[in-house]
């Protein structure tokens, strides 16, 4: 699983809360690669910034 994460997300500490989901793979060995980007936010620039990482990474796994 990949999440990518902004750190100036306004969702992060009330409704996403993203150390629950670290915790959670953690504890069920599950891999999870997870980015927190400094200065972003939940918006569509975020989306667009980093979409070709995402592709890449789905593809990467889909192929194997």
């Amino acid at each position: 699983m990949l999440v990518d994460q902004g750190t100036a997300d306004e969702f992060l500490d009330n409704q996403l809360k993203p150390e629950l989901l670290l915790e959670a793979a953690e504890k069920a060995g599950y891999p999870l690669q997870f980015i927190e980007r400094e200065g972003y936010d939940h918006s569509y620039f975020f989306i667009a910034s980093f979409i070709e990482e995402h592709l890449r990474f789905h593809e990467k796994i889909l192929r194997a």
